[in-house]
């Protein structure tokens, strides 16, 4: 797991600023604290920080060919490398290292662009071949692992993280409308835009390849759209489920360093347990989870019922208010491009207190979108019906009864459902699940921003509809899920929460042989009357204690609307000041102080609305310019 960036001058004469390139590179020195190389060419310059994990001692980067003529970083792991090398070195390649990365520049070398089709693994790589001054850059195909790039005057930046490239004196950072927007909405912004102007993400299973002067975007994966299995029995299918899991754990149990696993108790980490107690005897097992003093947000409980159903060496941190709210500051730090999920918070304390143990910890990442597991799925049967009932009496009468529900700060509370409900409803089938998910409807963006709100809010939702019009509804959201939440979010968080601590992060679930077979299901098998993981219950429920089977979902939340009214009252008040908000220009005073005012009586729940400008403005102070 490290972090990579380059500079490459269109112009070959033109050099590259070593300074430069040492400045951008040590802006992600937590991603690799144990490492550091650089590669100097005819105007090319590429950085990389290492955090070693295979072949401690021999594993330095870059990475080159026998002739040294291509040059590879890469940020990540290749699961599959030992194929690749064994069946490299037949055809005579010489490889110098026992690490994964060292098979990109001899796979580049025999198959250039078509590379990515063989690598099984979470990766953000680049490559230089200095023969025909081509550079390939390349995102694997869930997003695990992020990439940035921009191109300005002749000369291409890419970087791990957006604030490597903020660091190159030549880049001027204009937050960019658009994806202001995008971010009041999902409370993220998805790829390829950025918070900037002139700035992207590169997608999720694409690659970039820039020879001569052209830049050149291709996808070379996505998730099978072409039609579903539906000759498949619900049995062959959980057998298959556990079989592909069971070799996608297997395949992330290569390490050269201590592993452990993140257990919350919820039924997507204790599969992974499970499937680890068939590869590695339970007592070498390292679990850990986060306990909350605020008993409506913990679920610790459960995660003990798996570490002592499987005898695991099971480790638990409790946390209290005081503890998360002390990380506020270096979350502003970590976050160079806003991101509104509150659990990033603890999923940081969780990353920092494994990795006093460990350097890998493996996660359940990815079950949720891949079977149906969020109480949306169980919110869209309702909306169909509901959207049956007069109209007259919707917004006549249970509209209005439902904003006068009493306020409850708890986590994920009933009236919070059934008001987020409300606000969905009525949308079509796709927009609803964002509005459901999200902060700020483009509705109500028209009250809030000083400018008109960006009016393609959604394009990039219906962009990935009109990829997946092939299958059904059901299977249709679900991808949406996956490019936009999962990728964007989900997988964002915990990249950024764990390289922060300096720690890898593996989720199995990512495989991409094991999301193909999921995805192919009908959604009938994920999605099944009101039961969410419909197929992952059946094919996980014999190895599991009953009552992480059948327990309520919880989620990784925080106690935000209580801290706002409590230890964070003041710090909000400042950060939403309403001279403050003025001088900045962004949003309208009078809105604002509104939303805030609602919260702290009680009269609404605005806690996903609040906490979005609290990250929005804490970016802000510390990126907003582009640099700090």
């Amino acid at each position: 797991m490290c972090g990579i960036c380059g500079i490459i001058h269109e112009d070959k004469n033109r050099p590259v600023d070593a300074a430069v390139l040492e400045s951008m590179t040590r802006t992600l020195f937590y991603r690799g604290p144990d490492d550091e190389g650089y590669h100097l060419g005819r105007g090319v310059g590429i950085g990389h920080r290492r955090l070693s994990i295979i072949d401690v001692s021999g594993g330095h980067q870059p990475v080159f060919s026998e002739d040294g003529s291509v040059i590879a970083v890469c940020n990540g792991e290749i699961y599959n490398f030992k194929e690749i090398k064994a069946e490299l070195e037949s055809e005579g390649h010489v490889f110098k290292s026992k690490t994964d990365s060292e098979v990109l520049p001899h796979l580049y070398e025999r198959d250039e662009e078509r590379l990515v089709e063989r690598l099984c693994g979470m990766f953000a790589i680049a490559i230089w071949d200095e023969r025909s001054r081509t550079l390939f850059l390349a995102r694997d195909r869930m997003g695990e692992k992020p990439l940035y790039w921009t191109f300005k005057n002749g000369m291409l930046l890419f970087a791990s993280e957006l604030k490597a490239i903020l660091a190159h004196p030549e880049i001027e950072a204009t937050i960019s409308h658009s994806s202001l927007s995008k971010y009041l909405a999902y409370e993220y912004i998805p790829a390829p835009h950025t918070i900037f102007e002139n700035i992207q993400k590169l997608e999720a299973g694409w690659m970039l390849v820039f020879r001569d002067g052209r830049l050149t975007l291709k996808k070379y994966w996505d998730l099978p759209v072409g039609g579903e299995l539906c000759d498949v029995t619900l049995e062959v299918a959980a057998e298959r489920i556990r079989h592909l899991l069971f070799k996608s754990v297997k395949k992330r149990l290569i390490s050269d360093v201590p592993l452990g696993v993140f257990l919350s108790g919820g039924i997507d980490s204790s599969s992974m347990v499970a499937m680890m107690s068939k590869l590695v005897p339970p007592e070498d097992i390292k679990t850990f989870s986060i306990a909350f003093s605020e008993k409506s947000f913990d679920e610790s409980s459960y995660a003990r019922q798996v570490a002592a159903h499987f005898g695991t060496d099971h480790r638990e941190e409790i946390l209290y208010p005081q503890d998360l709210i002390d990380l506020l500051p270096e979350v502003s730090d970590l976050l160079d491009e806003p991101l509104g999920d509150a659990s990033i918070i603890p999923t940081l304390a969780l990353s920092r207190f494994a990795r006093k143990y460990v350097t890998v910890a493996i996660g359940g990442d990815g079950g949720d979108e891949l079977f149906a597991g969020y109480p949306t799925f169980q919110a869209e049967v309702y909306a169909k019906k509901y959207r049956t009932l007069p109209r007259f009496l919707r917004k006549g009468l249970i509209e209005p009864f439902v904003k006068r529900l009493p306020v409850s700060d708890d986590n994920i509370s009933l009236d919070f459902k059934i008001k987020q409900f409300i606000k969905g409803a009525d949308t079509d089938d796709l927009s609803r699940h964002m509005l459901w998910m999200g902060s700020f409807s483009p509705k109500e963006q028209e009250g809030l921003l000083t400018l008109s709100p960006f009016t393609g809010i959604f394009e990039d939702l219906y962009r990935y509809e009109s990829f997946a019009s092939e299958t059904s509804m059901g299977n249709r959201i679900l991808y949406a899920y996956k490019k936009l939440y999962l990728a964007e979010d989900i997988l964002t968080k915990v990249d950024r929460a764990s390289m922060w601590s300096s720690l890898e992060a593996r989720a199995p679930f990512m495989d991409h042989e094991f999301v193909d077979f999921v995805f192919r299901l009908p959604y009938a098998m994920k999605f099944s009357g009101m039961t969410m993981k419909y197929i992952l219950k059946k094919a996980f429920g014999p190895l599991l204690p009953k009552a992480i089977v059948s327990r309520p979902k919880k989620g990784f939340g925080m106690p935000v609307a209580k801290w706002i009214k409590g230890p964070l009252r003041e710090m909000t008040t400042d950060i939403l000041a309403p001279e403050k908000i003025a001088r900045e220009g962004f949003f309208r005073p009078k809105e604002v102080t509104g939303l805030l005012r609602d919260h702290l009586t009680g009269k609404v729940d605005n806690r996903k609305k609040l906490w979005t400008l609290i990250v929005f403005e804490k970016w802000l102070a510390r990126w907003g310019q582009g640099r700090s």
